[in-house]
């Protein structure tokens, strides 16, 4: 996310800016609050051999964008910036070593998390081998739900949780970004699917799929986990939280299973519980790569698998979007529009 390396404000004062294709994006100026976005003129992108320049056309807000803008990750980041880890859009560039896609193409990603620029802007340039194809019955509002979301939830259940059929899955947060796709996946894997959420959200969760809805406000979830698996645990838990969440998990989870976290952690965590039962443990920052998102495009087109949009805003909204993924209580993704799809 380190975005563009030039400095803008000397990129206007000495002219150049005119004699350059120019774009919109909102671009992050400062670390601190939503408000530390600016929309600004920047160059627009160009691409070099093994990559495509694509139009943006929708991408979403994630928890890592403001984690990112407020500075929890400021050494990883170059100021000025342009942030953003989604894409649905249409090639319009193709490089030179590029031979499996061409112009007009209508295709989806995640940017690199980290270390380039992101999605926040008119034009993007990827690595042709992190885009896929769009799936043919989304939009692109549709479809920039799901390239970083629903790739970490292929990660935590597939690569990683190698989850099976038959088996049993607690998903904390289900009605979150991650959590809602990670329920039909799992779902569609033939899972039987635990899930942690809000009141409101009890009836959300079921329609997606979740066999057991779980309040976590007024239940614990490891005493219900418990009672209803014959005190044997599930499987796997993919914990979207973090916190304590990492440390009472290994208490619900079977001997010799497995336990997916996407959230860092910098506070020491006694894992004696999960020493003691041989489980495995993984920390996920989910890579780019274009065979998940065609997995996740087979089940999409399947209908297997749906997006769930709790917003659509334009993406010059930026900084109502942050506020509100920021305050919490969302249902699926906030979805950023450029153009109309």
């Amino acid at each position: 996310m380190s975005g563009i390396e030039i400095p803008l404000p000397l990129i206007i004062k000495q002219g150049w800016l005119a004699e350059m294709e120019c774009m919109k994006a909102a671009v992050l100026t400062t670390f601190g609050g939503a408000e530390s976005f600016e929309i600004q003129t920047v160059p627009k992108p160009i691409p070099k051999p093994n990559q495509v320049l694509v139009r943006v056309c929708a991408t979403s807000i994630n928890p890592v964008d403001y984690q990112t803008r407020r500075g929890d990750y400021k050494d990883l980041v170059r100021l000025p910036a342009i942030i953003g880890v989604d894409i649905s859009g249409v090639i319009e560039t193709v490089g030179e070593s590029v031979t499996d896609f061409e112009v007009g193409n209508e295709v989806y990603y995640s940017p690199q998390i980290f270390g380039e620029s992101g999605s926040y802007a008119q034009y993007h340039v990827a690595d042709a081998g992190i885009v896929a194809l769009k799936p043919s019955n989304l939009s692109h509002i549709e479809a920039a739900c799901f390239p970083l979301a629903g790739g970490t939830a292929w990660d935590c259940l597939v690569t990683r949780g190698n989850l099976q059929v038959g088996e049993s899955v607690l998903i904390h947060a289900g009605a979150g970004g991650v959590g809602s796709i990670a329920i039909q996946l799992a779902k569609a894997m033939g899972a039987y699917v635990f899930t942690t959420c809000s009141s409101k959200n009890l009836d959300f969760v079921k329609k997606l799929g979740a066999d057991r809805a779980i309040d976590y406000k007024n239940e614990d979830y490891a005493e219900v986990i418990y009672q209803e698996t014959d005190e044997l645990g599930v499987d796997l838990v993919l914990d979207t939280i973090g916190g304590q969440t990492i440390q009472r998990s290994p208490e619900i989870i079977r001997p010799f299973g497995r336990l997916v976290s996407i959230v860092d952690t910098e506070t020491p965590q006694s894992l004696i519980e999960a020493w003691g039962k041989n489980l495995t443990i993984h920390f996920v920052l989910t890579p780019q790569y274009r065979a998940k998102l065609d997995a996740l495009t087979k089940l999409i087109e399947r209908t297997q698998l749906r997006p769930v949009i709790d917003s659509t805003l334009s993406w010059d909204q930026i900084i109502q979007a942050h506020q509100r993924l920021e305050r919490g209580g969302t249902q699926g993704k906030i979805v950023l529009e450029f153009t109309k799809s």
